[in-house]
């Protein structure tokens, strides 16, 4: 086994081999420092993240251990400007949140416990803004320091679930009419801070908290898009589109009647032997390479998958929408699929051929289930499809005459005869040689 490490960040002195070996090429030097800084930051990052963590657990930790080092470093500005003018009690109040911010994130990087760290900063920050406030005189006076609170208010919804937010908004809301009722008399005693520095931390109050709030509102937007992305594609990896679109409309029986479809199943001869002589992941590795291709030429044809069991493969054309070259499709698919399992064999050299069967006619079509649903078909149709396969000719398309009809001018056929379907009686079949004209490419 290979010895892995992540390296070690460079050292404080980097800045200093920069500036000597980089000398004329300032790009090189902003993209090392760049690097190093990114090094930092997410080394940061995950001081409280366990290895056990899942991937959103993983990331609420990160984001909630960047945004208390942020919100520290930018007390400072608070802490400053409140001691600049002769306010200790109101500077004290950042200063003391930069001090249990400190303290939570060791407890948090020895003990990897999130729920402490998460509770104490968001505690933390819907409180001590209305402190900090009620410090300075009151709304007016504060530059309504208190409007950040609200971010202990997003980051509840954002590091709790959406009911266990609703309490930490309550208390919000209480705070703020608490603060509305005593404003009064909180300015009456209010110390005095000069008209110039109460506009900037208005500015400065507004603008922090509305990038906060959009910063955290286009993250829920981006991953809500992002998850409804990903279970549009599981979806449509199980149903076809229009199918799916109405299973989201109404989540209810859908069943249809189609009067003409072509039904194709193919299935590999001698698998079972084959199983049993071969590793696990060759069989694997085989199935999902062969049915990789046969889903591509589905997606190329215009063709529904219907689904797969074990070593079969079954497929349709003339639903969810009708077309009328169903049977065409079908024929053309079933002939490159052919060719697509033997170049698969020959790649990974093994001596195996597959059977296809084709039938057309009526079906009937539905999702069934609630949980693992499938999109499926019912009927004759269906089952004398599989029947043409199950006992047709290794390496051959086998047809009934209602499929050889429809294709009888495209392609040159061999007649079979007459071949025995249980509930049926016998069904005349033939099997395809090859199209009357060259295939398009």
């Amino acid at each position: 086994m290979s010895d892995t490490r992540v390296p070690d960040p460079p050292d404080p002195l980097s800045t200093r081999r920069i500036a000597s070996s980089d000398v004329g090429d300032p790009d090189r030097s902003v993209k090392r420092v760049w690097a190093w800084d990114r090094h930092v930051i997410e080394r940061i990052a995950l001081i409280g993240v366990a290895s056990s963590d899942s991937d959103d657990v993983r990331l609420q930790k990160a984001t909630l251990t960047l945004s208390a080092v942020t919100s520290s470093l930018l007390s400072f500005i608070w802490v400053g400007t409140y001691l600049s003018l002769g306010l200790p009690t109101s500077a004290a109040i950042p200063a003391g949140y930069q001090v249990a911010t400190a303290v939570s994130l060791i407890v948090f990087a020895r003990t990897k416990g999130y729920r402490f760290f998460r509770t104490s900063q968001i505690i933390l920050i819907l409180v001590l803004p209305f402190l900090l406030q009620w410090s300075l005189g009151g709304y007016a006076n504060s530059s309504a320091i208190s409007v950040w609170a609200l971010v202990g208010v997003f980051g509840a919804l954002f590091f709790f679930t959406a009911a266990r937010a609703i309490p930490w908004f309550l208390l919000f809301v209480g705070l703020t009419l608490f603060s509305g009722l005593i404003d009064g008399f909180l300015a009456a005693s209010a110390p005095p801070i000069p008209a110039s520095v109460q506009v900037t931390f208005f500015v400065l109050n507004i603008l922090a908290v509305a990038l906060v709030a959009y910063l955290l509102l286009q993250y829920a937007v981006r991953m809500r898009d992002a998850a409804l992305q990903q279970s549009d594609r599981l979806l449509l990896n199980v149903l076809p589109r229009t199918i799916a679109e109405r299973l989201k409309r109404d989540p209810g029986v859908i069943a249809e009647r189609h009067d003409d479809v072509t039904v194709l199943f193919a299935d590999v001869a001698g698998f079972t032997t084959f199983v049993d002589h071969t590793s696990a992941d060759l069989v694997v590795g085989f199935l999902d390479e062969v049915f990789s291709a046969f889903d591509h030429l589905s997606e190329r044809h215009g063709i529904e998958k219907i689904k797969t069991i074990g070593d079969a493969y079954m497929a349709a054309a003339g639903l969810p929408e009708p077309r009328p070259d169903h049977a065409q499709a079908i024929a053309a698919m079933a002939v490159e699929m052919l060719d697509e399992f033997d170049r698969v064999c020959r790649e990974r050299g093994f001596d195996l051929t597959m059977r296809i069967g084709i039938d057309s006619g009526p079906v009937i079509a539905g999702v069934i289930g609630r949980r693992g649903f499938i999109y499926d078909l019912w009927g004759d149709t269906v089952n004398t499809a599989s029947r043409m396969e199950s006992q047709g000719i290794p390496g051959r398309v086998q047809v009934t005459e209602e499929t050889y009809r429809r294709l009888a001018d495209q392609y040159r056929f061999e007649e079979r005869g007459e071949i025995a379907v249980k509930g049926k009686g016998p069904v005349h079949s033939y099997l395809i040689v090859e199209p009357t004209a060259p295939r398009p490419g």
